[in-house]
Order: structure tokens, then sequence, then C-alpha cells
């Protein structure tokens, strides 16, 4: 049966059947198969395929390539899945990025929650959707396409980690948020957000000085990499921290 079959790529690209993993081929394959998925359910046409799989200059024998591989795909995932030609391009059918699907539905009732005011909920069912990533974005698997997603991918993770943060920062939940703000400042020194937070959670952890010292050495790096200086939001929280604004203390919701 179709619905027996889930489709994957938040991480390296797998089908399950009845929640067996199918032997997808080598990595081309399992490339053109990740550009079939993204289309979901939208014809591809061959030319846009080749550009999606090898780039501007794809080998001469490309055409033969892609049959050999819809073929493998076929092949692969057995009756009532696969790709098939639909005169204007191929077209998968009785697949979808199943994991994808259970991720936006998560992430659309944590809006919802934490709209409500539910902040704990909201974080938790955030937790869910984070936890369906086992990896990088179709991760090990070439081309254009794939590549400018993963990066795309990679930024989307990033927000909605931003938006645990806050929430658990902003419920209470500082002192446990410094360490993984740390590290996450650290992989990425220049994104002004992270660096709010974890400002925020080491005042609210009593650590004003380090507070301090996080906006500075911020300061330094944008400086020096950017030539700009912190947005008004991080210089805000810089000037309140400096003044020790009751309104930073932990049991207020008067941040922002």
């Amino acid at each position: 049966m179709a619905d027996a079959v889930r489709g994957e790529l938040l991480g390296p690209i797998r089908v399950l059947r009845d929640g067996v993993e199918l032997p997808l081929g080598p990595p081309r394959q399992r490339a053109v198969l990740a550009v079939l998925l993204l289309q979901e359910g939208r014809p591809i046409t061959f030319e846009a395929l080749v550009d999606a799989v090898w780039g501007s200059r794809p080998p001469a024998q490309v055409r033969n390539l892609v049959q050999k591989y819809v073929s493998g795909i076929r092949r692969a995932l057995g009756e009532g899945a696969g790709p098939r030609w639909t005169g204007s391009g191929y077209q998968l059918t009785g697949l979808a990025i199943d994991d994808l699907a259970d991720r936006r539905a998560l992430l659309a009732r944590a809006v919802a929650a934490r709209d409500a005011g539910d902040l704990a909920r909201a974080d938790a069912l955030a937790a869910r959707a984070e936890a369906l990533w086992r990896g990088e974005f179709a991760e090990g698997l070439a081309g254009p396409v794939l590549a400018a997603e993963r990066m795309r991918w990679a930024e989307k993770r990033l927000t909605v980690l931003e938006i645990r943060m806050e929430a658990a920062v902003l419920g209470g939940r500082h002192h446990a948020c410094v360490h993984e703000l740390m590290r996450q400042v650290a992989a990425h020194p220049l994104r002004e957000r992270l660096v709010w937070l974890l400002m925020l959670a080491l005042y609210r952890s009593g650590r004003s000085a380090d507070a301090l010292l996080t906006y500075e050495e911020t300061r330094r790096r944008m400086a020096r990499e950017l030539g700009c200086d912190p947005g008004p939001e991080l210089r805000q929280l810089h000037q309140r921290v400096l003044r020790q604004d009751p309104a930073l203390s932990p049991d207020s919701s008067l941040v922002s």
C-alpha cells in the first residue's frame, strides 16, 4: 500500500516501507530521488532535473544516466511508488517527504501554543519537531539544488532553535540554556538574536559581567568582520544590563 511508504529528507535520504529501510542505490540515484521528492508531486522537466543534480556541466551520457537512475528508483521503491514520465517531465507518485510534513504540523502547533501564551507547550512541540532531524538536509548528496536547500534548511533550524531558546529563557529556564546558547553563539557569532538570548540568560543567572563581555566581543567582531555596530535590539539590551534594569530580572516578563 502507498501509505505504508515513508520518505525522509531531514538527514540522509531514506525511504521506509512498513518500517523497513529500502536500499536506494548509488549517490547520484539518491540525489535524483531527493530532487524528485522536493517537487512535492509536481513534474520536473528533464533539463531542470539535470541542472538540479549535475549543474551546468553534466556528463555527455547524462540522458542515459537519468533513465538508468529513474529505472533504479522504480525498482527500489517497488509497487505503488516511483517516478513516471508525464509528457512534460518526471513526476514522483506514491511518495512524499513525510518527516517534513510532520515537522510543519508540529511547528504550526508550536506557533499556536506560543501565540496563546503557553510557552512550555510551544517549546515541547518545537523540540519534537527538532527531534525529527537525523543530520543535515539530504546529507551527503551533491548537486546545486540540494546544496541550496541544505543551506536554507540550516537557516530554518537556527530559527526554530532561537524560538525554543527564547521560550526557555523567558519561561524561567535561563540557567539550563546558558551552555547551549554559548555553544550556538560560538558556532554563529554574528547571529544577533542568539547573542541577545545569551546575554539575557547570563544576566538572569547572576552573570552580568559575562553578559557585558559577550556584547563587547560581539561588537568587536562585527566591527572587524562587517564594519558595523550591533543592531538596535542588542545595543538596547546592553544599555539595560549596564543600568541593571529591573525589567530584566527573572521574575519579570517585561523584557522587550
